[in-house]
């Protein structure tokens, strides 16, 4: 990876990180100023506060702290300190238990409206995605079992309607997960209608570990662009060997290149080695030498790269791609569907994980989710907004669990405070914290070595 790959991932990974630590934060401070708890610190980041201004009429302070992390909002509470009697009614720890639990929930519940707000924007501006066009399926797979033709386009599953690659994968991951036998309905060409059925309860949990639509052997179809340069990347090893856009690819090591995807497969399977490139360039032919980089794909994988992107051909990109847009009030509609049902799944998710079901191989750390953020943001802003999405889900969907520490932990306490009539006792809680950091911390542990794992065996 170069060192301008890296500030890239990071630039990408952090303005991510920020933008929804500040949403669930701001969660919890809209909520506290609607119940009027005084706020002493807004802070993005723990630890030592790197920067720091007082600002409004409680002089609230907001911070940008050292560890980028997660965040936190500090309010005016006796527990933590002596409080002035004439302030003693804006101490969160003398709000009533409705109040205090609307403070705790509006964190989580605001990354859950950010997520809804980021897919009724795009479902709204319109998202340019593949055509569900299946290509020839992999030998061995359900798949290739089943017969499932090469240029079919998915139409249905099990009745759902599909009309891209995204949600035709979506809709897959779902009946994987209940292990259901699904009925695929395609069409071709000639406006044939096939329908095959595949019997999801013979996988096993790889197909969750992995790409499910590898293991399942559903791979989309990808046109055969000319290997004409539409991008070099500044800072590549392309760049470097003084390619440019609009050259033609015409043989690599002395081997005729055709099609993009044969020079592609070429640079991918060459590793460090270098190239001799024969190149097109108007009416000028020339050669250029030129050593790939190697960079790790979604997973961890090692791949070998130059830097370089085909040209836009906007026939077959008519071809393949298909504009998802909707009107404002069916965007909504989409838009909390989706969050909805990509909560549910992530819960689901980590039940099936504790129960075993699923490996908990699943589970990743920032240094996965700082690669998916570079990847996304390279990919344009639609993607990296659906990126933004996933993660806003994720987050509020983990801090709502039950483990002391988090949001959800702080609920239960209030639950079995009204149902036993009073708070409990500083023993019980601080047994709860320690425990609640206890699985935080092992979690951690888990999603850091998965993320090294990754990296080291691809």
């Amino acid at each position: 990876m170069t060192f301008v790959g890296f500030l890239w991932i990071l630039g990408a990974f952090l303005l991510a990180l920020g933008v929804l630590i500040i949403v669930h934060e701001l969660g919890h401070y809209a909520a506290a100023r609607s119940c009027n708890v005084k706020i002493l610190r807004f802070s993005v980041g723990f630890g030592r506060p790197l920067w720091m201004r007082s600002y409004g009429r409680d002089a609230t302070e907001w911070a940008l702290s050292v560890f980028p992390l997660g965040g936190y909002v500090k309010m005016l509470d006796e527990r933590e300190g002596e409080v002035p009697k004439h302030e003693l009614g804006r101490a969160f720890n003398r709000q009533s238990v409705l109040k205090r639990s609307l403070i705790v929930v509006a964190g989580p519940l605001a990354n859950l409206f950010f997520a809804v707000v980021l897919y009724w924007f795009l479902f709204i501006n319109g998202v340019e995605e593949p055509r569900p066009i299946l290509a020839a399926p992999v030998a061995g797979t359900l798949a290739a079992e089943a017969k499932v033709g090469a240029g079919e386009t998915a139409r249905s599953v099990s009745g759902i309607p599909v009309t891209t690659w995204t949600e035709l994968r979506w809709e897959m991951l779902r009946h994987i997960l209940d292990r259901e036998t699904v009925q695929l309905e395609t069409i071709d060409a000639r406006g044939n209608i096939a329908v095959y059925r595949l019997e999801l309860g013979r996988l096993d949990t790889e197909a969750l570990e992995t790409d499910p639509m590898q293991v399942l052997g559903l791979r989309l179809m990808r046109p055969d662009l000319p290997p004409v340069l539409g991008n070099v990347q500044v800072g590549s090893p392309a760049a470097a060997a003084g390619l440019l856009p609009n050259d033609r690819i015409i043989a690599l090591d002395g081997q005729a290149i055709a099609a993009w995807h044969e020079l592609a497969r070429s640079i991918r399977a060459a590793g460090t080695r270098e190239l001799t490139l024969d190149v097109q360039r108007g009416a000028m032919q020339l050669q250029v030498r030129v050593v790939p980089e190697i960079i790790e794909e979604r997973g961890g994988k090692p791949v070998a790269r130059i830097g370089i992107a085909v040209r836009d051909d906007p026939e077959l990109r008519k071809n393949a791609l298909v504009t998802v847009r909707y009107g404002v009030g069916v965007s909504l509609q989409r838009a909390l569907a989706q969050t909805w049902e990509t909560s549910v799944l992530s819960l689901r998710m980590m039940g099936r994980m504790l129960m075993g079901e699923i490996s908990l191989k699943n589970v990743s750390g920032p240094v996965t989710i700082a690669d998916y953020a570079g990847q996304s943001a390279r990919m344009g802003s639609d993607h990296f907004f659906r990126f933004l999405a996933l993660i806003s889900i994720s987050l509020g969907v983990l801090n709502l669990l039950p483990i002391p520490v988090l949001d959800g932990g702080h609920l239960m306490y209030y639950l079995v405070e009204v149902i036993k009539g009073g708070p409990l006792s500083e023993r019980v809680m601080e047994i709860g914290q320690q425990i609640g950091l206890t699985l935080l911390a092992l979690l951690m542990a888990l999603a850091f070595y998965n993320d090294i794992n990754r990296l080291v065996s691809g």
